[in-house]
């Protein structure tokens, strides 16, 4: 019970609330618009688990966020048991330098197939591992071929900043207040979760869609 009364805090508001935020009073800022196509559909955007799945999962992640990291297995653990999810990955690098490099390198992945592996073995790096020998030691490891990620990185180098500004801009358009965040249905989940909090909210998230 507590679990899940601090899932439903821990969700914030609906994403519907945040789709149809009211129109700022004179003289307040206004912020991007958010192209919600993009945000669930963007073509260049990875997705992984189950493309036609029931619940929309997307995962905003920095690589050297380290409660990103921590809940990174419990999401792989989901994808796997659940079987209808579609998970959306919003590489969103704004910690550190080395960020942008691990983001455009697991962006670059995705022309050879090989996004999760890359993605995988990047969130599996801690500390001082965090640099660009470490980061090409593990996609090694994960079957990554290292001169045509880097041929790839450099060839598709305008697309891959392209779709990083766009999860840049939805970020800022849904008022994110770091990393890790993750929408799931019609919630913003803005806090690391466990196996179990990911089921919680997937559970609520389904239940929300049958209720409509």
């Amino acid at each position: 019970m507590h679990r899940r009364t601090f899932l439903r805090s821990a969700m914030g508001v609906s994403l519907a609330t945040v789709f149809a935020a009211p129109h700022a009073g004179e003289g307040a800022p206004v912020g991007p618009a958010l192209d919600i196509e993009a945000l669930l559909f963007d073509p260049a955007a990875p997705v992984g688990g189950n493309p036609a799945g029931d619940v929309t999962i997307v995962a905003f992640f920095d690589y050297n966020c380290g409660y990103c990291k921590a809940s990174a297995p419990a999401l792989t653990r989901l994808l796997k048991s659940d079987g209808k999810i579609r998970l959306v990955y919003k590489d969103w690098p704004i910690l550190h330098k080395s960020s942008v490099t691990a983001a455009r390198l697991a962006v670059a992945a995705k022309y050879q197939n090989r996004y999760e592996p890359a993605h995988h073995a990047l969130m599996g790096l801690q500390g001082r591992s965090m640099n660009e020998d470490g980061m090409a030691r593990a996609l090694k490891r994960a079957g990554l071929d290292l001169a045509r990620l880097n041929a790839d990185a450099e060839k598709h180098v305008e697309p891959i900043a392209g779709l990083l500004r766009r999860n840049n801009e939805q970020a800022v358009a849904l008022q994110l207040p770091g990393t890790p965040v993750y929408l799931v249905g019609p919630y913003k989940v803005a806090a690391a979760l466990d196996y179990q909090g990911f089921v919680d909210v997937v559970a609520d998230a389904r239940r929300r869609a049958a209720e409509r």
